[in-house]
């Protein structure tokens, strides 16, 4: 929870959420990190440990960086892959089958330049089910990608995109229907 206006003169969270993200960080750059690969069990169980809500069969790769577990809901067989940046300091819920693939950047937390202080809004994000993120792709706070959606490599989304539509660009806009396989 934000608890500063004024970005300039101190932190916009609690002290018990630093703590708990520095507990989080050594967590995450030891027993995260270095677990082998294969390990998506015990890095799912990690998650679980610090609050995430974690689906079944999830293959979450040592290489991903997540700012608080706290604030992550992941569904079932959902893969985010390494160089995956999940800025969590908002909620994210990524429904069942996502794919996130490597270097994509989901980023709840912004600043409001039109106030004084610089106040951090943070803002949720929503994957629906059967969606993929592709490589380096970056979701702004608040979006909503839909159900079936394609997001193409690079694309920067700025606003929700719809259901089972294939979408990319700066920014990212709907280019065509996806069609929903059987």
């Amino acid at each position: 929870m934000n608890i500063n206006m004024d970005t300039r003169r101190g932190p916009s969270f609690s002290m018990s959420n630093r703590l708990a993200r520095v507990a989080w960080g050594l967590v995450e750059c030891t027993l995260f990190r270095w677990s082998p690969r294969p390990l998506h069990a015990w890095r799912a169980f990690l998650l679980r440990l610090f609050g995430a809500r974690v689906g079944r069969n999830v293959h979450v790769y040592p290489g991903v960086r997540i700012w608080a577990p706290w604030n992550l809901a992941i569904g079932n067989d959902t893969g985010c892959a390494s160089g995956t940046i999940l800025y969590s300091q908002g909620k994210i819920n990524l429904g069942n089958r996502v794919v996130v693939s490597q270097g994509a950047h989901l980023c709840t937390g912004t600043h409001d330049y039109n106030t004084c202080g610089f106040p951090l809004r943070t803002r949720p994000i929503t994957v629906g089910d059967d969606a993929w993120i592709a490589a380096e792709a970056f979701i702004h706070p608040g979006v909503r990608i839909g159900c079936g959606t394609v997001i193409g490599a690079r694309a920067v989304v700025t606003a929700d995109m719809p259901d089972w539509t294939v979408c990319a660009g700066h920014p990212c806009q709907p280019l065509k229907p996806r069609i929903r396989p059987d």
